[in-house]
């Protein structure tokens, strides 16, 4: 090399130099040169034209527009020996990093020419005194399509959205492109554009509760931050809500009275809540973001929960615990376990005449004698005890007793809608007990046994103890009579109950794995292994409440 003066006319810029954007900003060279003159030489190299430009473009654009205003002297540069394009390459990005920063399109282009003539990662950031890490940033910038680069220089794109998008396939980035020119404009752009390319939420690495070995699907880098993704969420939430459910039950074992596992997304309002021991009662409550970050709130209770047990300190009333089931619910069973057992009483007319007379010496809430009105709170609840299978054979046995005691024809419609024994409401409508006397009269003595059976069934009083112990009694099975519909899952409310169920019907390690997913994916869970599309672990499923006795499913719900 040899330091010189030459003509700026005999300077022109060079193919080689790794500086395509931002050449020809000067402004801010341009006082500089005016007062002082080009104090660093420009790095040239001979060619057939005179010499090109190698690093110091800049300064000679300043040049050519300080020549506008009159003469420019000599230029000072250093001549590099002719035909090495690698080293000059080199000099030119050597000198360029340290100056007016190159976007990074410059310096992947720099870069792969480089590597391309066999230069390693670390051969690279050795040469230029730059991190490995930035120059797999750059390098990374070869996996975007030339339309997003391309727009990129036209300073369309923001250098954010460049970054995030490294980590998008070809075919990602094809479909952003196509949103990103369509008409309305509405590609995703920040935290929605990773979101969109991880499929929903992007989630980072250091939210597993579990051992990241177990997950088998690709991890994404950020080249340009510090977080590393899962790129399949369905898999990450399986494997995360199983560590939530082993978690759970280690907190249990612990001696935690319970642990509330909330739902995914819920914010933890801490002023909500107040600390309590765990010897005095005190909860632990588990929340987890929708990025799946878990947070265990150790040693708490409701505020409005902690002052009741305030208040039943101080009047020594008993603690009540709440009901795992609601009052539609509850309705919903008793009815339904109401019909089953009635409608089998009608095959043990030797109870249903002891029956007879327990309630003619100690009387029911009924015996009024009055029919059980069989009241539901929904038209849902209502439709589906009055289509039972259980009420449906009751209505035909109605209708057969209507007939044999001369009411009407037991084949009229009326004979399914009406009831033997009057109800509350049926004012005016009593039978005359003449006119009853005088059917039985006429009756042998199966046939009155008979009626009194249906009497004493139509009159037995829904969700009492009586149910349970005729049940019992009965060795009855509610499959025999009732399958879950769709109204029962619909006033299924309590997510721990639900999941028990999917353990029940699906097994425990599917029960873990949605152990945080909504009661709404649960229960979708359950109603598809008994339509046969998922494989159920149990068959003729039968939820704990149609058992006889009824059982729960917490430990300690009222």
């Amino acid at each position: 090399m040899q330091l010189t003066h030459l003509n700026l006319h005999d300077l022109k810029p060079s193919s080689v130099n790794v500086r395509k954007k931002d050449g020809k900003a000067v402004g801010d060279l341009l006082p500089s040169i005016r007062s002082l003159g080009i104090l660093q030489p420009l790095l040239v190299r001979p060619n057939c034209e005179g010499y090109e430009i190698i690093a110091g473009q800049r300064r000679y654009h300043a040049l050519t527009v300080l020549a506008e205003d009159g003469a420019i002297d000599p230029v000072p540069c250093i001549v590099m020996d002719d035909g090495d394009d690698a080293k000059a390459i080199e000099a030119s990005l050597a000198e360029n990093i340290a100056r007016l920063p190159m976007d990074e399109i410059d310096q992947y282009k720099a870069f792969a020419t480089l590597a391309a003539k066999g230069e390693t990662v670390a051969d690279i950031a050795t040469r230029f005194g730059v991190t490995e890490r930035l120059v797999n940033q750059r390098l990374a910038i070869a996996n975007i399509i030339d339309p997003i680069l391309n727009a990129y220089r036209r300073d369309e794109i923001r250098p954010d959205t460049l970054r995030i998008l490294t980590m998008a396939t070809p075919r990602q980035q094809k479909a952003w492109w196509k949103l990103h020119k369509s008409e309305d404009n509405n590609a995703p752009l920040g935290r929605a554009l990773k979101d969109w390319l991880f499929g929903g939420t992007h989630i980072p690495v250091g939210n597993a509760l579990f051992d990241i070995a177990d997950y088998t699907a690709p991890i994404i880098s950020d080249l340009f931050g510090e977080d590393r993704y899962f790129s399949d969420s369905d898999l990450f939430w399986q494997l995360q809500s199983t560590a939530v459910a082993e978690a759970r039950e280690a907190f249990k074992q612990d001696g935690w009275t319970d642990v509330v596992l909330m739902e995914v997304g819920n914010y933890w309002p801490s002023w909500d809540y107040r600390n309590v021991a765990k010897e005095d009662g005190g909860k632990v409550f588990i929340t987890c973001t929708r990025d799946g970050e878990v947070t265990f709130h150790e040693g708490y209770l409701t505020a409005k929960e902690a002052d009741r047990r305030d208040n039943q300190a101080e009047t020594g009333d008993a603690k009540t615990e709440r009901s795992e089931l609601t009052k539609a619910m509850q309705t919903y069973l008793g009815l339904h376990r109401h019909a089953v057992v009635r409608t089998e009483l009608l095959s043990h007319p030797d109870v249903a005449l002891r029956l007879s007379v327990a309630h003619m010496i100690a009387g029911s809430g009924l015996w009024a004698v009055e029919a059980e009105p069989q009241r539901a709170p929904s038209e849902a609840i209502a439709e589906s005890v009055t289509t039972a299978k259980a009420n449906e054979a009751f209505a035909a046995e109605r209708q057969a007793i209507w007939g044999m005691l001369g009411l009407g024809n037991g084949d009229d419609d009326d004979a399914s809608d009406n009831t033997i024994v009057p109800r509350r409401q049926d004012y005016g409508s009593r039978r005359s007990p003449s006119d009853i006397f005088a059917a039985l009269m006429e009756l042998d003595d199966a046939a009155v046994m008979r009626v009194l059976t249906f009497v004493m069934a139509e009159s037995l009083e829904a969700h009492t103890p009586m149910i349970e112990a005729l049940g019992l009694q009965f060795n009855t099975d509610m499959r025999d009579w009732w399958t879950p519909d769709e109204t029962f899952f619909d006033l299924l409310r309590d997510k721990e109950a639900i999941n028990a169920m999917v353990a029940e019907v699906a097994g425990e390690t599917t029960a873990k794995a949605y152990v945080t997913a909504t009661a709404k994916v649960q229960k979708s869970i359950i109603t598809a292994c008994l339509g046969g599309i998922r494989e159920a672990q149990i068959a003729n499923w039968l939820p704990r409440y149609m058992l006889f006795p009824a059982q729960s499913y917490k430990p300690h719900a009222a």
